[in-house]
Formats: structure tokens, sequence, C-alpha cells
């Protein structure tokens, strides 16, 4: 106490600064309870109980629990006193930034969540070393409008071996349950990632489930991975490269395109003005771009996180020679650390 003896408590800044500190300590707590998957506070014990029972989404009935709690709070207070007390700003601040943080803190400090689950386990002694991988994947990045689909299946059906692009939805619904209207919808789009945060907040409080569009992304890493380990293969979009970004085995395309070559071509796709496909890249675009930043933190389209980057007005063949002298390089590279340990 001795600590605040200064600080004038009447004063509203002063008031509404302890409001974040203690919502920022309160998230970090809740965090870590749930990463340790300790005994939950009543209120979100509550909460799962119900939506456990009831077979209800946790986050609907997180929200409805927390707004009914306000509501009868602010109704008990004008009935009882006539007027509004215990219940102000702060309550709907609270309310909104506490899981808002705790989920923040998830997703941008691994490290913490390492030291409460304790390090991982290790892995079992193989038998035998594998035998040496002769298969590639193929992972492309591409703008919309590039004509990247028709490149991969063309690529694809050249090297004889298979693609995934809308496919990979069907393996995301059989994973998560939802529909795959549900998926294609939500897989590769990121509207803005700040409000996806603070409206996914409430499942930072559930250990059972995440909220929808982290459990499509979770879904579809283990469709790509699924994919990848079934032999060599071009898969299009869906942070593809990052997924596979250790498996060395996996050659990372980005394709694009100028801006006038891809109206054109989504103007004849979508039969649609010059203006309306502008505004359809463009839209496309930045949530490609939104939903790849979010997942791996990195710039969509940078050339320091792709194998190659390509225009596409340089035509299939051209894309394929350079994809098939890349894994010829590739392979070359390889092998000059086992030649050399001969010596």
């Amino acid at each position: 106490m001795a600590m605040m003896d200064g600080l004038v408590m009447e004063q509203y800044v002063v008031k509404f600064l302890f409001l974040l500190l203690g919502c920022a300590i309160l998230g970090v707590g809740v965090y870590t309870e749930v990463a340790a998957d300790v005994a939950m506070l009543p209120g979100e014990s509550f909460v799962r109980a119900v939506s456990s029972t009831w077979k209800k989404e946790f986050g609907a009935t997180k929200v409805c629990f927390d707004v009914s709690m306000t509501v009868i709070a602010g109704g008990m207070s004008l009935f009882y006193t006539h007027r509004l007390d215990g219940v102000r700003e702060g309550t709907i601040v609270a309310a909104l930034l506490v899981g808002f943080i705790a989920r923040l803190i998830g997703r941008r400090a691994p490290l913490l969540k390492g030291l409460l689950e304790g390090p991982p386990a290790a892995p079992a002694p193989s038998a035998a070393a594998p035998a040496a991988r002769t298969d590639w994947v193929i992972a492309i990045g591409r703008q919309y409008g590039s004509g990247g689909r028709e490149i991969g299946r063309y690529l694809a059906d050249q090297l004889g071996c298979a693609f995934y692009d809308k496919e990979i939805i069907t393996d995301i619904a059989g994973l998560t349950g939802y529909s795959e209207d549900y998926v294609s919808k939500r897989e590769e789009s990121m509207t803005n990632s700040f409000l996806y945060d603070l409206v996914s907040q409430m499942y930072g409080y559930s250990s059972h489930k995440e909220a929808p569009k982290d459990n499509i992304f979770q879904a579809q890493s283990e469709a790509i991975l699924s994919c990848a380990a079934k032999g060599s293969c071009v898969i299009v979009g869906r942070c593809s490269d990052y997924i596979l970004r250790d498996d060395p085995h996996c050659l990372s395309l980005f394709l694009h395109a100028p801006l006038p070559q891809r109206v054109t071509r989504v103007m004849e796709m979508e039969q649609c003005t010059q203006f309306q496909a502008k505004a359809s890249i463009a839209r496309a675009d930045k949530r490609r771009a939104d939903n790849y930043r979010y997942y791996t933190r990195r710039i969509w389209g940078n050339a320091d996180h792709y194998d190659l980057c390509i225009d596409t007005r340089l035509g299939k063949e051209y894309i394929l020679r350079a994809v098939t002298e890349a894994i010829a390089q590739r392979e070359a590279l390889a092998k000059e650390p086992a030649a050399q340990g001969t010596h």
C-alpha cells in the first residue's frame, strides 16, 4: 500500500490505468490457469458444464452468461439503490479485455506455455534409419487472379503427382465436423485479426474447444501434413509453405502477376466489370495476407520465405522448367555434404 500513497485514486485517469493493469494481471492468470489445466474459476466452470451438458457452443454460452450477469447486476442495483452502482464502463472493459489478453498471450508466448506444460517427451528410438526420400511436395502461394490454381494443376499433371486444392476442404470438414460450405468461407480468410482475437477471446477459457477458425487451421495443418506424407504432390495455398517449412523435400513457390493481367482474368472468371474485378482482387488478397500473417507471423508474398517467386506471365512451360530445375538443384545440394563426408 505504501507504493500507492502518492496516487490520487479519485482521478478518473488513474482509476482507468489501474483498471487496465488489473485486466492485464487477470489475463495472465486466466491464461496460466487454462494452459496448466488446473481447476477453473467457478464462472468459467459453470459455462463449460452448461455447454457440455446441452451440447451448445462454448463461445456463445460464455457471451450469454457474461451479458446476463451484467444485466442482472445492473437491474438489482437500480431496483435496490435506484441508481447504477458497481456496473460501469469498467465492467464492460474488463469483460472484453481479460479474455482478449489471455488469448493474445497464448498466441505470442509459446515459451510460457512450454514452461507450464513441461518438456516434451523424448521420441522413441528408431529401429532403423528411414529410407532416402525421392518424393517432393510443391507448396504454392498465389495472388488472386494470377492463375495459381491452373498452374498448380498443370504442374501436377506434368510431374505425374497428386494435386490438392479444394480437396483439402473435404478433409478439414471431416476432421472438424463443420460443413464444407462453412469451411470454404473461413479457411483462407481473415477480415481483421484484432477483431477476431476480441470476438474469439471467450474460447481462451475452454480447454476442450478452440475458436472455430483456429480449429479449422489446426485441421488444415493436419490435412496438409497427411497429403505430404502420401507422396509427391502439389498443394495450393492454405499456408502450406509455412506448415511444411521443416520438410526438406518441400519446394515453396509464390505466383504473382501484374494487376492489369489479374483484372482481365478475374473479369473473365466472375463475369464482372473492371471496377468489380479490382475490388474483388483487393479484398481477396487482403484476406489471404491477413490470414497468412495471423497464423504464420510472416508477410505473405515476401520472397525471403519462398524458394521461387515467379510472374505467371512467363507461362506454364517456363514455370515447369524452373520448378524441375530447382528440385534438381536442391537434390544436388543435399548430396554434397554426404559426398564430402566420404573423402
